[in-house]
């Protein structure tokens, strides 16, 4: 299963490679380097049980490169509207750009609303957090280089789970009490302020995961990014389009505003035109540049590793 699991990614990962200048297809000497380095120099270990909540056995998938070192590790949560027809293996191949850099790369699944109400998911993926603090040795983790990303829903997911402290009580589903550490934060087109939003009979992700509770404004300022920010929190890159119809992309500005004047190392990608999400060819290789530089800048990669246009 776990060869198969790789052939697959590696087979369908081409798609997410920049093409040449020209627009041409990769030439096939390239996509068989490729898909050779993802079939044999990567490990899978797939459907992990990390959590057990509202009756369900929560899963996540570690990708990682063979060896023993200790490397940086993004965990990913997929986008969705946290509605149950939303899945991991969906998201599987945004770990590619990941493995590219020699990074570890963690798919989480999390509740949907169908299972639980907010704050469920952002519980989860705090447990998946601590997971991998606690597995850090058994997967080749390194602990201090942690970033959490995600899109739509997960890039919610990321900036809540990386910005709220264990005092506001939603890691008590956890296992252990190890102190867990979140290096940097990216979110893709991520709600920031869910208070303005909860009452917006257009925003169907917001009414059915947070409005069908009574304490629903309670619960909006709890799972807001925006109710945390407090001085010395994780750098954080946020990647908005401007004529994005679901998320406003004001969100994306407010919160790198609200980071940067509680002192904070923030960065706003903006896609000129972009809607939610299915950026433009161009653009999504921009974004990764950005993506890699940021992680320079803060001390967790290094200028001149392999990058995600080649290898």
């Amino acid at each position: 299963m776990t060869r198969y699991l790789v052939v697959v990614v590696a087979t369908a990962a081409l798609a997410l490679l920049p093409s040449s200048p020209a627009g041409a297809q990769r030439p096939v000497e390239d996509a068989a380097t490729f898909s050779a380095f993802l079939a044999t120099g990567t490990q899978v270990n797939a459907n992990i049980t990390y959590l057990t909540a509202s009756g369900l056995d929560l899963k996540l998938d570690v990708y990682r490169p063979r060896g023993t070192e200790p490397r940086p590790t993004a965990i990913l949560m997929h986008g969705g509207g946290y509605r149950i027809n939303s899945t991991k293996e969906g998201f599987a191949l945004n770990v590619v750009p990941w493995l590219q850099m020699g990074w570890n790369a963690i798919n989480v699944e999390y509740r949907s609303s169908g299972h639980a109400l907010a704050p469920g998911a952002v519980e989860d993926v705090r447990c998946a957090l601590r997971w991998a603090t606690q597995n850090a040795k058994e997967y080749n983790i390194d602990p201090n280089r942690i970033v959490l990303t995600g899109q739509s829903a997960g890039g919610h997911l990321a900036s809540i789970a990386g910005v709220i402290p264990e005092s506001a009580g939603l890691d008590r589903r956890c296992p252990g009490r190890e102190p867990v550490k979140v290096a940097a934060i990216i979110s893709w087109y991520g709600v920031f302020d869910y208070t303005v939003l909860v009452e917006d009979p257009t925003r169907d992700y917001a009414l059915s995961w947070i409005g069908p509770q009574a304490n629903r404004a309670e619960v909006a300022k709890l799972v807001s990014p925006m109710t945390h920010i407090r001085p010395g929190l994780p750098p954080l890159l946020h990647i908005h389009g401007d004529a994005d119809p679901t998320v406003p992309y004001d969100q994306g500005v407010r919160e790198v505003e609200a980071m940067k004047k509680a002192g904070n190392v923030a960065e706003l990608y903006t896609v000129p035109g972009g809607r939610h999400g299915n950026f433009p060819r161009d653009q999504v290789t921009k974004i990764w540049s950005t993506i890699e530089a940021f992680l320079v800048k803060n001390g967790l990669a290094k200028a001149g590793a392999p990058q995600t246009a080649q290898r």
